[in-house]
């Protein structure tokens, strides 16, 4: 079997030298990213290549090799919230994909409420020996200084979940957060004509979380553009950066004492759980709620019709991307898609039963 596998291989790589009309050794440097070709043979060969269909094996070189190249994944943990098991599940499919190709795969878990468990955890990545990186940018400033250090070092990061800002990173896999956020300016509006929204951030870093401020941007643009005389959404908004039930409680309390008018909420995370228990607890009138990701306790408030509309982002899906992303670059040696958006869902009682995260 191997030696027929090898002569297909260079079957293939004596057909692409045939129509380029070079030797098999140009064709060889241009498989495996060497140098001394002209950018004007590699970009024919790499039409031929892309014409017939070829692919290198990639597995035979590796094993002849025996090189070992080391993926480093920074990530939150689960603790707060089982949101991060998705992705983790993701990364671990992925790699067990991929292992075989001399791949080995470390786990850098930091705490979604402490910054500096995101440097330390950086830190760790810098000071090992690593091939390529798959990051969650919680911490907007801690992740650019990071990040810059790896644009240094010419080691490929590739962002999920959410970007940085004028980074330059390998790619970016998650939703599109000015979109994410717009559409859920839709769906409140769906049940809501006229009257008071409050859009909810609740985070420990309110600044540093940029991908909820881009999610409250695009809920605005929608809500502003679709105003009317008849038909007007006042937005309200409330920062909540201790984020225990308790404390988040006691903050929408407060709010809504000053504007009792409330008919509906925007949680631009999966923390919409800590309003939709308050909510519920108040047995008050029905509320529209709008939130993110299905976590057990969101989904759990969903079938309740306590929550009316989640929105989902694939996020195990973002994981295993941004390994094959990585494995696409650094051991293929392939282009690679900047920005890799994920659907994004809209999910109700009557289909979550049928939605894989």
């Amino acid at each position: 079997m191997k030696k027929e596998s090898t002569a297909r291989q260079l079957s293939g790589v004596k057909e692409i030298a045939r129509r380029a009309n070079v030797s098999i050794a140009t064709v060889d440097r241009v498989i495996h990213n060497r140098k001394g070709v002209s950018e004007t043979t590699r970009q024919k060969i790499n039409e031929i290549i892309k014409e017939i269909g070829f692919q290198p094996n990639i597995l035979a070189s590796r094993l002849a090799s025996k090189k070992t190249n080391r993926f480093a994944v920074l990530i939150p943990n689960a603790k707060e919230t089982d949101y991060w098991a998705a992705p983790r599940k993701g990364v671990e499919r992925a790699y067990n994909e991929i292992k075989q190709y001399g791949i080995q795969l470390e786990l850098f878990l930091f705490d979604l409420n402490d910054k500096q468990s995101f440097e330390k955890q950086a830190k760790a990545i810098l000071d090992g020996a690593f091939h390529g990186v798959v990051l969650a940018p919680s911490f907007v400033d801690e992740a650019r200084k990071f990040t810059a250090v790896c644009e240094s070092r010419k080691l490929p990061c590739v962002f999920i979940n959410s970007d940085i800002p004028d980074a330059k990173g390998l790619a970016y896999i998650g939703p599109h957060l000015f979109r994410s956020g717009y559409l859920a300016g839709q769906l409140v509006r769906f049940g809501l004509k006229h009257g008071k929204v409050l859009v909810v951030n609740i985070s420990k870093e309110i600044d540093a979380y940029h991908h909820l401020l881009r999610k409250e941007e695009g809920f605005r643009a929608y809500t502003n553009a679709t105003n009317t005389e008849s038909a007007r959404i006042q937005i309200e908004k409330i920062d909540i950066t201790n984020t225990t039930d308790r404390a988040v409680g006691e903050a929408l309390r407060d709010c809504l004492k000053q504007h009792p008018d409330i008919a509906a909420f925007f949680v631009t995370n999966s923390r919409v759980r800590s309003v939709a228990k308050y909510l519920r607890k108040q047995s008050a009138a029905h509320h529209i709620l709008v939130g993110y990701d299905l976590i057990a306790e969101n989904v759990g408030y969903l079938k309740d019709g306590t929550i009316d509309f989640l929105i989902g982002q694939k996020p195990e899906e973002q994981g295993y991307a941004g390994i094959t992303t990585l494995f696409q670059h650094v051991i293929v040696g392939g282009p690679v898609t900047k920005e890799q958006y994920m659907p994004i869902d809209i999910i109700t009682s009557e289909n979550v039963e049928f939605y894989k995260n």
